[in-house]
C-alpha cells in the first residue's frame, strides 16, 4: 500500500488510508496519507465520510475485499471506483449499493497486464524512485530459504507493516 499512497500523492491526490493496527496506521501515515483511520474501530466509515464532507472516496484500493468491500460501497463517492487487488474469501454484497451511487468494482491483477502496461508501470515506478518521491517501506527481510516462513507471516499477520523482502 505504501507505494500506492506515494504514487497517489505524487499525482496530487488527497489520500485517506486505513489500517487495522497502530503500527499499520503509522506506516500508512509515513507513506504519505493525509488522514489515517483504524478500520477495526466502530464508526470508522462515518469518520471517513465526515472527513470528506460526506462526499466519500472517488477511488478505493481494496486489499482485503472479503473483509471490507461492503463498507467500501458505503464509502464510495457517486461514480466512485473500487479496485480490488486482494481477497481471501467470498463475500455477499447488495447490488443496490453499487446502483445507488453508480459505483464500479474493478478486479485488478498484474498478471493480466499487457507488456506495454507493464513497461508503463515500471517506468512510472523507476521515475518515482529516481526522483525520490517513491520509497518502498520494508517490513521484514527473509533469506530465500525462509520463503515458506514469509508466506505464512503474510497469511497469519494481523496487519501490514511494509513489504516482505526475500534475499537470495
Amino acid at each position: 500500500v505504501g507505494l500506492a499512497v506515494q504514487l497517489a500523492r505524487a499525482y496530487g491526490m488527497k489520500v485517506i488510508g486505513t489500517a487495522g493496527t497502530s503500527e499499520g496506521e503509522i506506516a500508512v501515515k509515513k507513506a504519505g496519507a493525509s488522514l489515517v483511520f483504524n478500520h477495526r474501530q466502530d464508526g470508522y466509515v462515518q469518520n471517513i465520510l465526515d472527513a470528506t464532507d460526506g462526499h466519500g472516496a472517488d477511488v478505493i484500493v481494496e486489499m482485503l475485499a472479503n473483509a471490507s468491500l461492503t463498507k467500501d460501497l458505503q464509502l464510495a463517492a457517486v461514480k466512485g471506483r473500487i479496485g480490488v487487488v486482494g481477497n481471501r474469501g467470498t463475500i455477499e454484497i447488495n447490488p443496490r449499493d453499487t446502483m445507488a451511487k453508480e459505483s464500479s468494482i474493478i478486479g485488478v491483477m498484474l498478471g493480466h497486464a499487457t507488456e506495454e502496461e507493464k513497461q508503463e508501470m515500471t517506468a512510472a515506478i523507476m521515475a518515482g524512485l529516481q526522483a525520490g518521491f517513491l520509497s518502498p517501506i520494508v517490513g521484514r527481510e527473509y533469506q530465500l530459504s525462509q520463503a515458506a516462513d514469509s508466506h505464512r507471516d503474510i497469511i497469519e499477520s494481523q496487519g501490514a507493516k511494509g513489504k516482505l523482502v526475500l534475499i537470495p
